[in-house]
């Protein structure tokens, strides 16, 4: 039997009216065939072509995805779909032509804007929802395993928590500190000019310590750490995930939530109070240091002022919200770095995707921290 794909008229109606034939398909319907496919579909009339009304491929020897797209092109989806194939065939032929639908579906409103802008905005909601589901799994996943290793020492990783205890927090506290000094500073110097106006320049003491210690402290470690180590989490596991030492972890039955992001997990709960106290403090130094330069309220006066007036619960108000902010980021640096699909390109978007997220998440928590707070009267 010849290879070389040809078509044989295998039926015909007798309704000379409405003309209705069925054609049989023999041959190898490959790439290597595809021009005398063509060939013999260019053959047939535009009366034969419009008078099929189905296909017979049982003949077919072979087919691949380039005979199924050149049916398609000459018959239409439908014929296709409809068309007596083999088994094997039948499944690559309903694959290709899904892919056909997928690239070919039609763009709705093309030349409405306005219909564009609320199918973008119908996207872009969307996929926050299935990022944010995607997150309260994570969650559950991590949240499980720690429960799991939390009351068994023996599966405690020691040197990897330490080690990224060194990276999250030593490492971060000259910039933390830094930043903070000189926003002090800057809050200081605005308020007493503000407040200067009115008489009540040493109120800046009180402007700077409520600021500091309820909200900028732990607002601006947390920014820094999802800038600056919520993109090295999702670089590092997706480098990892680009060069399938993830699925090699897996190979060795190690589970890779328990050794990769459990002690990144750890290490940012514990960071993340530690800088939110440094911040506390170059922040009211800061503070203290225009005072005194501007205002001529000495350091002493200062101090007394601060611990008369500033009540304790502003502190821990302000403590309390960096190991929420900590947990945060840290899912969402890890989840981003396992969404990696194994590209250079994959591992920029998830890292610039996690540094967005996280900071987004540290706002909108401490938004409504401070509704709560306010509604308990804290």
């Amino acid at each position: 039997m010849s290879h070389r794909p040809h078509i044989e008229h295998a039926e015909q109606s007798e309704n000379q009216d409405s003309p209705e034939q069925q054609l049989r398909l023999c041959g190898d319907w490959t790439l290597q065939q595809y021009e005398q496919a063509k060939a013999a579909l260019s053959a047939l009339s535009d009366g034969q072509m419009t008078a099929v009304s189905t296909l017979d491929g049982r003949d077919i020897s072979r087919l691949d995805s380039a005979g199924v797209f050149l049916l398609q092109q000459y018959f239409g989806t439908e014929l296709i779909e409809n068309a007596q194939l083999a088994g094997q065939q039948q499944k690559l032929a309903t694959l290709v032509l899904q892919a056909c639908k997928d690239e070919q579906a039609p763009q709705h409103g093309g030349d409405n804007p306005l219909r564009q802008w609320l199918e973008q905005i119908g996207r872009v909601t969307c996929s926050v929802l299935q990022q944010q589901k995607q997150l309260l799994a994570f969650l559950g996943l991590a949240l499980d395993n720690l429960s799991r290793t939390l009351f068994r020492p023996s599966r405690w990783r020691y040197t990897a928590t330490a080690a990224q205890v060194e990276q999250i927090g030593i490492n971060a506290i000259p910039i933390v500190a830094l930043l903070t000094f000189l926003v002090g500073a800057v809050i200081a110097f605005l308020g007493a000019r503000v407040l200067d106006e009115f008489g009540a320049a040493v109120y800046t003491v009180n402007l700077v310590g409520f600021a500091f210690l309820r909200e900028f402290a732990v607002l601006l470690a947390a920014i820094l750490l999802a800038g600056r180590t919520a993109s090295a989490f999702t670089a590092q596991l997706g480098s990892m995930k680009a060069n399938v030492e993830i699925d090699a972890l897996r190979a060795q039955g190690l589970n890779p939530v328990e050794v990769l992001v459990l002690p990144r997990l750890l290490a940012m709960l514990i960071s993340l109070p530690v800088l939110t106290l440094i911040a506390m403090l170059c922040g009211v130094l800061g503070g203290m240091l225009v005072c005194w330069l501007a205002l001529d309220i000495s350091p002493a006066l200062f101090m007394h002022i601060f611990s008369r007036d500033i009540e304790p619960v502003h502190f821990w108000v302000g403590l309390g919200k960096a190991p929420v902010f900590a947990f945060v980021i840290a899912l969402i640096g890890c989840l981003e770095g396992f969404k990696v699909a194994g590209s250079a390109q994959s591992v920029g978007e998830h890292t610039t995707s996690s540094v967005v997220q996280s900071i987004f998440m540290v706002i909108l928590l401490d938004a409504l921290f401070a509704l709560f707070f306010l509604e308990m009267g804290w």
